[in-house]
C-alpha cells in the first residue's frame, strides 16, 4: 500500500506579503503618513525614548512638500492621535493643528528635510544607549548582522553647541548626514531618516539596539568586527528602506491593533 500523498505547495501568489501601499490621491497619502506617524510615536513611547519634551518624528506632507507633520509640544508619545498631529512649515510656524511645536528640534528636522528631498520622515530622540554612544563620539561598528545595515551609512556630527535654535546649525547637521540614513550627534543622540515613516522609525529602533549591543560587547571584552566585504554585502541585503519598512510591520500591526484609538 502507498502512503498518503503529501499536500502540494500553494502558489506563492496566494500567500500574503505586505508591501508599501500606493495611494490615488495626496489626501489618502496624507492620512496614511499621519496614521503611521502617530503609531511610530506610540512605539517610541513604549520603547522609553521620551525624555521630557525632547524627541520628534516628522513626516513630509505629500502635497505641501515644504511642510511637515510633527508631534505636539509637550504631549506624551503614548497619547498622540492622528488628530493631535501638527503641520508646520519650514520656519516652524504652525499652519494646521491646535498645539505648539518644539522649535529647537524642528529647526534640525526642517533643514534635514530641505537638504534631502528623497526623505519622507526624520526621527530623533534622546534614547539612553544612543546618547551613551554619542557621548563616546563613536559610530555603530559592524559587529552584528543588524549593525551591518548601518555600515558606512552612518556619520558622526562631531560637535556640540547646546540646544539647536538656529537654521545654520541645522544646516551643518544636514550636511554631516549627507546621503546617509543615520547620524550620531556627538554628546546628543541619534537621528535617522527614511523614505517612509516606517523606515525612519525602524532605523532608529534598530540603531538604538545596535548601540546597546555595542556598549555591552565593549564592556565585556573586545568585539570582533565583521569583515569589510561581508559587512558591505550584508548592508546591501538589509540596509534598504524597503527592508526597513518590512521589518517595521509587526510593530505597526501590534500598535494599531492594541491601541486603535491612535487613529482618531
Amino acid at each position: 500500500m502507498h502512503g498518503p500523498t503529501s499536500p502540494l505547495p500553494l502558489p506563492t501568489d496566494q500567500l500574503r506579503f505586505a508591501m508599501p501601499p500606493m495611494h490615488d490621491s495626496a489626501e489618502d497619502e496624507r492620512r496614511h503618513r499621519k496614521e503611521r506617524l502617530a503609531g511610530a510615536l506610540r512605539v517610541f513611547g513604549r520603547s522609553g525614548f521620551e525624555d521630557g519634551v525632547s524627541g520628534h518624528i516628522t513626516a513630509r506632507d505629500p502635497e505641501f512638500t515644504d511642510c511637515f507633520w510633527v508631534n505636539p509640544f509637550g504631549m506624551p508619545f503614548r497619547h498622540v492621535t492622528v488628530s493631535d498631529l501638527v503641520l508646520a512649515n519650514q520656519d516652524g510656524q504652525v499652519v494646521e493643528g491646535r498645539y505648539h511645536v518644539n522649535q529647537a528640534a524642528f529647526t534640525v528636522h526642517a533643514q534635514v528635510h530641505a537638504a534631502r528631498p528623497d526623505v519622507v520622515a526624520v526621527a530623533h530622540c534622546h534614547s539612553v544607549h544612543g546618547r551613551a554612544l554619542a557621548a563616546l563620539g563613536e559610530l555603530v561598528d559592524p559587529i552584528t548582522q543588524e549593525s551591518c545595515a548601518f555600515y558606512e551609512d552612518v556619520a558622526l556630527y562631531d560637535a556640540y553647541s547646546g540646544v539647536t535654535v538656529d537654521a545654520e546649525e541645522g544646516r551643518r547637521i544636514a550636511t554631516a548626514l549627507g546621503s546617509r540614513k543615520a547620524l550620531v550627534l556627538r554628546n546628543h543622540g541619534l537621528l535617522t531618516v527614511g523614505d517612509s515613516v516606517d523606515a525612519a522609525a525602524w532605523w532608529f529602533l534598530s540603531m538604538e539596539r545596535s548601540c546597546q549591543v555595542q556598549l555591552m560587547a565593549k564592556a565585556a571584552g573586545r568585539p570582533v568586527l565583521i569583515d569589510h566585504k561581508l559587512a558591505v554585502a550584508t548592508r546591501e541585503q538589509l540596509g534598504g528602506d524597503l527592508v526597513a519598512w518590512i521589518n517595521y510591520q509587526p510593530l505597526w500591526q501590534d500598535i494599531s491593533r492594541s491601541e486603535p484609538d491612535l487613529l482618531s
